[in-house]
C-alpha cells in the first residue's frame, strides 16, 4: 500500500517526459545531444491535446517553435495541397526555432493527438546555459532546414514529389 506522505510527488509525468525525450533523440535535431540534456529540455516543453480535425495553426499565424507529434497524426497543407502526414516521432514547424516569422502552411490534427511544443524561447535559454551543445543543435537545425529546402527545390524543378 502506498503512503501518500512518502510518495514521490514529482514522479507523475516522468514517463511522458522520458517518452518525449526518446522521440526527440531519434530526430536529426538532437543528433549528438546527450540524452540527459534532451530530457532536461523535454521537461520544459509544453504538451497540448488536439481533437480530430482541430487546427494546430494556420498559414500566416505567428510562429513560436517546433512541434513534435507525441501520438496521433497531423496533416500539413498549403491551400488544398497535402504536403505531409506526420505521426508519432515526426516533427514540424522547426523554421520557427531559427526565425519566428509567420507559419508557411496549415497544420491540422487528423485524429485526437498529443503535440509537444518546443519554443524558441526555451531553446535560447538552453543555448545560454549550454553553448557548446546549443551550437551542435543549431548545426543540426541548419542541416534539417537545408535538406528541406533542397527537397522543395527539387520538387519545384521537376514538378514531382
Amino acid at each position: 500500500m502506498s503512503n501518500i506522505f512518502w510518495s514521490n510527488l514529482f514522479k507523475q509525468g516522468q514517463n511522458e517526459i522520458d517518452q518525449i525525450a526518446k522521440l526527440w533523440q531519434q530526430t536529426p535535431l538532437f543528433s549528438g545531444i546527450p540524452a540527459r540534456q534532451t530530457r532536461l529540455l523535454s521537461s520544459k516543453m509544453h504538451v497540448r491535446q488536439f481533437q480530430a480535425e482541430e487546427n494546430v495553426f494556420h498559414q500566416g499565424d505567428q510562429a513560436a517553435g517546433a512541434i513534435l507529434v507525441l501520438n496521433g497524426s497531423v496533416s500539413i497543407k498549403v491551400r488544398n495541397t497535402n504536403l505531409a502526414l506526420l505521426e508519432s516521432g515526426d516533427f514540424f514547424g522547426e523554421i520557427a526555432l531559427a526565425e519566428t516569422e509567420k507559419r508557411v502552411a496549415d497544420a491540422m490534427a487528423i485524429e485526437d493527438s498529443s503535440l509537444v511544443f518546443f519554443l524558441k524561447q526555451d531553446l535560447e535559454e538552453w543555448i545560454e546555459y549550454e553553448p557548446r551543445l546549443g551550437a551542435r543543435f543549431l548545426l543540426n537545425l541548419s542541416s534539417v532546414l537545408a535538406h528541406r529546402l533542397f527537397e522543395a527545390n527539387k520538387i519545384l524543378a521537376t514538378g514531382k514529389s
